[in-house]
């Protein structure tokens, strides 16, 4: 949308986006649903307007050249579509440094050997089953093709599932920490599994020495940052207090966020789990005796923030998805199977929950939406070419990209239904009865 103001464009990007997102919001609770799948599919109206020739909306779409690209098609590199990708990317962070406040972390170390099982069979299982339906529908294919589409669904995105959770007031819940504890974990063992077939598919085998690496640098900043975040949180808030700037304490909560986030991009995570590492951490700062208490909490400072960027994140997530993809009967097909893979694959997370007190299902579709890293491993596929031809052809990228939309709205209606169903009966042993004494 031309406009002698790219600011002008911008904020009227920003004000359409929050409205549709608030409508679509109000419509899903109206039918009981979370907000987030009314914001979800309110998304993909807008996104796909463009096919009942309606074009006024187009200057959102999310930009996928680079600004040398803009440049030469005479288009402005601040543009309206670009300022809500990197909007919708904070977003995210803001969600997840959201949820890790409200979070405990002795909590997560109590179903912490749950959390890294759940991980473990819900990755292992996807992989198997996403090799076989690819085995199944592209046997022409070669073997490095049917690698990248059972890694492509195995990682799940915590950011639908964190969502849900907060929404329905479910984050204190022992599924909730097991769910988001796999979740951080999954995404370490997603960069393993990229790294694993890139190389593979490069070079014919994987670097131990590689993978190795990744997995000390993810290790290295999980422990390191909960070590030194738990002794330099205390300290930046005590400053925060002590500078008596208005508005210092704010700003010294979000550098703690932001700041997180860049360091995790730094061990090769995503920003996300560096910010919900950070949550976790100020959680446990006893702000009371920092000094605080007069300040209000770190959770009622973030919320303005997230309820403005959150939902632009599930709208822009929604506005990319083509519904053209899904007239095309063989690739109806193809993205059909590895929805169903990537649902079932899931369910094997219920073999993990090792206690008696967690709801199993609701685990299991919990660990259903599929994000971030299944889109960056279709990415990755579709430039990488072996003799000539690039690993993921259109068909088998363009199903992929379904089956992640396909599992992110599925997930909301699934888990609260499920959250909203009876907890599970824990069933305890009898004590064994005394022993009569002899007459």
């Amino acid at each position: 949308m031309p406009n002698a103001n790219p600011i002008a464009t911008v904020l009227l990007a920003i004000s359409i986006v929050l409205l549709a997102a608030k409508l679509g919001g109000a419509l899903a609770v109206r039918l009981r649903q979370p907000a987030v799948l009314g914001e979800l599919l309110i998304g993909i109206v807008l996104g796909n307007l463009v096919l009942f020739g309606f074009r006024d909306l187009e200057f959102l779409r999310p930009p996928v050249a680079h600004a040398a690209v803009a440049q030469q098609a005479n288009q402005p590199i601040l543009s309206a579509a670009a300022t809500l990708d990197v909007l919708a990317r904070i977003g995210v962070v803001i969600l997840l440094f959201e949820i890790g406040l409200e979070s405990k972390l002795s909590d997560f170390r109590r179903v912490g050997r749950s959390a890294v099982l759940v991980a473990i069979f819900g990755v292992a299982a996807s992989l198997a089953l996403g090799w076989a339906v690819s085995a199944w529908l592209l046997p022409l294919q070669s073997w490095k093709t049917k690698l990248f589409v059972g890694a492509a669904i195995c990682s799940t995105s915590v950011g639908i599932t964190a969502r849900v959770l907060k929404d329905l007031g479910k984050l204190s819940t022992r599924e909730a920490q097991v769910i988001l504890g796999a979740a951080v974990i999954d995404d370490v063992l997603g960069l393993i599994i990229l790294a694993f077939v890139e190389a593979t598919v490069i070079h014919g085998s994987a670097e131990l020495a590689e993978i190795g690496l990744i997995i000390l640098k993810a290790a290295g900043f999980l422990i390191v940052a909960t070590f030194l975040g738990r002794r330099i949180g205390p300290l930046l808030i005590r400053l925060s207090l002590k500078l008596r700037v208005h508005g210092m304490f704010v700003a010294t909560v979000f550098v703690f966020c932001f700041g997180f986030g860049w360091i995790a991009s730094l061990a090769g995570l995503d920003p996300i789990i560096g910010a919900f590492a950070a949550g976790l951490i100020l959680n446990s700062a006893d702000l009371e005796k920092l000094g605080a208490g007069g300040e209000r909490s770190p959770e009622d400072l973030v919320f303005p923030l997230s309820a403005l960027l959150v939902p632009i994140f599930f709208v822009m997530m929604g506005f990319q998805v083509d519904l053209r993809h899904f007239l095309d009967p063989s690739l109806l097909t193809l993205a059909g199977a590895l929805t169903v893979a990537a649902l079932l694959g899931k369910q094997a997370c219920r073999f993990g929950v090792l206690e008696h007190d967690v709801s199993r299902r609701t685990v299991g579709f919990g660990m259903i939406p599929r994000g971030e890293v299944s889109l960056i491993l279709a990415t990755v596929g579709r430039g990488l070419e072996v003799e000539g031809r690039p690993v993921l052809d259109s068909a088998s990228y363009s199903a992929i990209l379904a089956m992640v939309v396909l599992t992110t709205l599925v997930t909301p209606p699934l888990l609260s239904w499920s959250l909203r169903q009876p907890a599970p009966l824990v069933v305890t042993a009898k004590p064994a009865l005394e022993s009569r004494p002899a007459d």
